[in-house]
Formats: C-alpha cells, sequence, structure tokens
C-alpha cells in the first residue's frame, strides 16, 4: 500500500529537497531547503548543508561561530506563516476551528472559494487525503499561482485530490454532491444560491469573514435562502503562557482577532428551518428592515 501524498516527506533522516526550520537560542526560526554542497549563513556564522543531509530529525548543528541550533521540519502551522503570500493566509488556529467544527473527514468531497496563498488548501488536502475531492475557486490568476506553488512545495508535487480552477464560484460551480463548503472571500452571501444546490442534505456551509458587518449579512442571508438550519458563529483567540520557576504568567502579547467564522447545515429539500424559539430583541431590527438584499437594508 502506496504512502499518502507528502507523508514521505515528514519522516525518517534529512534528505536533499528536505525543508528545515532552525531554531536559534533566542527562539527565532529560520526555514531553507536542503541542497547538497551548499552552506548555510546567519550573522551568527554559517554551517553546511551536508552536517544536515542523513541526520535525524532532532538534530543540533553548529556555525562556525560557535551557536548552536535545533534542526526540524517546520509543522504546517510554520510552513503556511512563513510560506510566500499573495493575499493573506488563513491562521493556523482558524485553520484549525475549520477542520473540527467543518468537521473534514478522510475522503470528504470540498469545495473551497478563495483560495488566497493556499494555507487552508493545504490543511484541507492533509485532512481529506487522496481519496477526497477539494475543488479550490480563485478569482484571481496571480493569487491561484502562488497558491499552487506553496501546495506544491508543501507536499513535494501536485496532490491528487487537488483541482484548482480560476474564477468566482457563483459562475463556474460545476460540483455536486459535494460534502463541505468553505468560503473565505469578500461576499460569500453571493455564492449561498450555488452552494446549496452542490451541498448534500447534511452538509456543512462554513464562511470566514473578517468584519463584523460581513458576518451580520452572511447569517442574515442564510437564514433568508431558508435551505439550512440556524447558523453558528463565533471567533478565536490565543494566548501564550510564559513559565520560568515560579514566574507563570501570560504572555504580554496575543493571536486576537483575525476573522469570524460562521457554520450551518443543509437541510433535507422542501424541509423549512425550525422556527427560533429565542426571538430577536426589541429594536434588533428597524422598522423599515426587509431583509438583507433589501435597499439600504442591514449588513449593507
Amino acid at each position: 500500500m502506496s504512502e499518502p501524498t507528502g507523508a514521505a516527506r515528514r519522516r525518517g533522516p534529512f534528505k536533499v529537497g528536505d525543508q528545515v526550520q532552525l531554531t536559534d537560542p533566542k527562539g527565532r526560526h529560520y526555514t531553507f531547503t536542503l541542497e547538497a554542497g551548499k552552506n548555510f549563513h546567519t550573522h551568527k556564522g554559517s554551517f553546511p548543508h551536508d552536517e544536515l543531509i542523513g541526520a535525524p530529525e532532532g538534530s543540533v548543528v553548529r556555525t562556525s561561530g560557535n551557536v548552536a541550533y535545533l534542526a526540524l521540519r517546520p509543522l504546517l502551522p510554520d510552513y503556511v506563516l512563513s510560506m510566500p503570500r499573495g493575499a493573506a493566509v488563513v491562521y493556523p488556529k482558524d485553520a484549525g476551528q475549520i477542520l473540527a467544527f467543518a468537521d473534514i473527514f478522510p475522503g470528504a468531497r470540498v469545495v473551497e472559494a478563495g483560495v488566497g496563498s493556499g494555507s487552508l488548501s493545504s490543511f484541507l488536502l492533509r485532512a481529506i487525503g487522496d481519496q477526497g475531492m477539494l475543488h479550490s475557486y480563485e478569482r484571481r490568476a496571480d493569487f491561484a499561482e502562488i497558491a499552487q506553488a506553496n501546495v506544491e512545495r508543501y507536499f513535494g508535487g501536485p496532490h491528487p485530490a487537488w483541482q484548482l480552477t480560476v474564477g468566482d464560484l457563483q459562475d463556474n460551480l460545476s460540483d455536486t454532491d459535494v460534502d463541505r463548503v468553505i468560503l473565505d472571500m469578500l461576499a460569500p452571501w453571493e455564492c449561498l444560491e450555488a452552494v446549496s444546490k452542490a451541498l448534500v442534505p447534511g452538509g456543512i456551509l462554513c464562511c470566514y469573514v473578517a468584519t463584523t458587518t460581513q458576518l451580520a449579512r452572511t447569517v442574515e442571508s442564510i437564514r433568508e435562502i431558508g435551505c439550512f438550519n440556524e447558523p453558528t458563529s463565533w471567533e478565536t483567540m490565543i494566548r501564550n503562557w510564559h513559565i520560568e520557576g515560579l514566574a507563570v504568567r501570560p504572555d504580554h502579547r496575543m493571536i486576537g482577532h483575525t476573522g469570524f467564522l460562521l457554520t450551518a447545515r443543509r437541510l433535507a429539500d422542501g424541509v423549512e428551518p425550525p422556527m427560533r424559539r429565542r426571538r430577536p430583541a426589541k429594536g434588533a431590527y428597524g422598522e423599515d428592515y426587509a431583509g438583507p438584499n433589501a435597499d439600504g437594508g442591514a449588513g449593507r
């Protein structure tokens, strides 16, 4: 049985072509690709790549300036934060939430719109495996080119489960029987009609948006289209902790707001969503409110 795509690059001794992440004594990271006969240079000296080729992961190398560096393969969260960018990347904290709460499973058929630099695509491909299907749509050809290079660099070549289309999802979506749809774009509400036709009953729609106005309009549009259950929305924040003897305290910096996530599940055809038992508070909608797509409606 052949190994899953990219698995051989994640284990065993370092080989030519492997990516290496060095960590210096201050915790700073440096990532490079191993090439025979080349040298790695820093302001603290240099060392030959050949010292690492054939060495086990977790080795320590010393530069000509006698500074020790820990050598490991970069994890996917490390890789996506250091890879070349066209658009902003989906941060690992949000990618992890998408994989968990959109329930991305091995073999899943997934549609993604808004590829950006390929960060989320890499996480999705690793989760669905070679037997799944990820069809990614990106409206900008330059972003698609950067994303393709980043994904193929991580997996060591083209991924058999990935198809990348340049164009708008709502104009080009032809996939059917889709298990999951991930929308990372400016106006996800424009794709809801196309997405609702592609998703299987019980399938999950997951949207990633940056602002409260986008979040509000997306939720109201999902409610209006009438073929999804009540959406759930949230954001996540990460705060590291400093631990040194009795000095145990939160770090002064944290990864705060990056975006909002929301999920909703496709109902069976012809089924109306159950009425919400918790009614909106008085004043939540103005007297002249006529829905998210009406002129002057909320979220515009």
